[in-house]
């Protein structure tokens, strides 16, 4: 036997293994690596010797009507970034409403720092600044 023919089997018998769910070097998972690892070949085997074999595994996937794991782990990081997104949404909608009250206090203070200013300028002040005592 060619050792392409040899790889072959072993992919073959990797990917059996794998879908009766007994792996004995992977995972399990449905996918290319786990499978690469299973038939203990480079992934490379898969995705450009033997890119039949690796269609046949899907088709088999596809099949069973299982869904690969990437394809699960993809839809659960899709659902969290969805309820991310939510929540920056809420804590925006909170900052913006928050704007016009921050607004209105720091025109307030303004005004009020202007108004001690004022007075700091009169003859008889009402404040007095406070002076650092110096030491002889």
């Amino acid at each position: 036997m060619s050792p392409a023919h040899d790889e072959r089997d072993g992919i073959r018998a990797a990917m059996q293994r794998i879908l009766n769910g007994s792996p004995e070097h992977s995972d399990g998972a449905l996918t290319i690596v786990a499978l690469a690892i299973e038939a203990q070949v480079p992934r490379n085997a898969l995705t450009q010797r033997h890119p039949g074999l690796r269609n046949e595994f899907y088709a088999h996937i596809k099949e069973r009507g299982a869904v690969p794991d990437a394809e699960t782990r993809l839809r659960a990081e899709i659902v969290q970034l969805k309820e991310t997104i939510a929540n920056k949404n809420e804590e925006l909608a909170r900052l913006r409403e928050d704007v016009p009250a921050l607004v209105r206090a720091l025109n307030r203070l303004t005004a009020e720092n202007e108004a001690l200013l004022e007075q700091l300028q009169l003859p008889t002040p009402n404040v007095v600044p406070l002076q650092p005592q110096r030491r002889h």
